[in-house]
C-alpha cells in the first residue's frame, strides 16, 4: 500500500508554529468510473476553494497565519517557509504541506511563518483551502 509524505505547519498549545514529516497512509484500492483499480486517498476537510498564486522572483512573506487550514502544492518553481521555532523548509514541484499555524502567539517578533520565493523563477502554489477549525496535533491527517 503506498504512503505519500506531506510537511505540516502546525501550531503547539503555547501559540509557537513547528513543521512535523507526516504521511498520507491507509489507501484503497478500487476503480473510479470504469478505470482499472488504482489507489485513493480520500481527504475531508469541507474544501471552500482551490487559490493558484503566483510569487514573483525575490518575493518574501513576513511573518503571517495560512488564511484557513489548507493544503499547498507547488505546481513550478521552488519557495521557502519558516517555522516560528527556526525550522525552515524549502518545497517545490510535487512537495505537499498542509499550513495550519492559525491561532499562533507572537513570540520573539515571530507569528506563524514567513515564506518566500527561491531562485530564478518565480513561484507557482496550488492552495486547496479547507472549512475547518485548526487542530494542534501534527499528522492528523493519515
Amino acid at each position: 500500500m503506498p504512503s505519500i509524505p506531506y510537511w505540516h505547519l502546525w501550531t503547539d498549545t503555547d501559540g509557537i508554529s513547528h513543521f512535523s514529516e507526516c504521511q498520507l497512509e491507509d489507501f484503497e484500492f478500487k476503480g473510479v468510473g470504469d478505470a482499472d483499480p488504482q489507489w485513493n486517498k480520500q481527504v475531508d476537510g469541507n474544501e471552500i476553494g482551490l487559490v493558484f498564486t503566483v510569487q514573483p522572483i525575490g518575493w518574501v512573506g513576513e511573518w503571517h497565519e495560512n488564511p484557513t487550514p489548507q493544503w499547498i502544492i507547488p505546481v513550478s518553481g521552488r519557495w521557502w517557509v519558516e517555522a516560528m521555532d527556526g525550522t525552515r523548509r524549502e518545497f517545490g514541484p510535487g512537495d505537499i504541506q498542509f499550513g495550519e499555524d492559525q491561532n499562533c502567539n507572537e513570540w520573539n517578533g515571530r507569528k506563524g511563518h514567513r515564506s518566500g520565493t527561491v531562485g530564478e523563477s518565480p513561484c507557482v502554489l496550488m492552495c486547496a483551502r479547507l472549512n475547518t477549525k485548526p487542530i494542534r496535533k501534527p499528522g492528523h491527517f493519515k
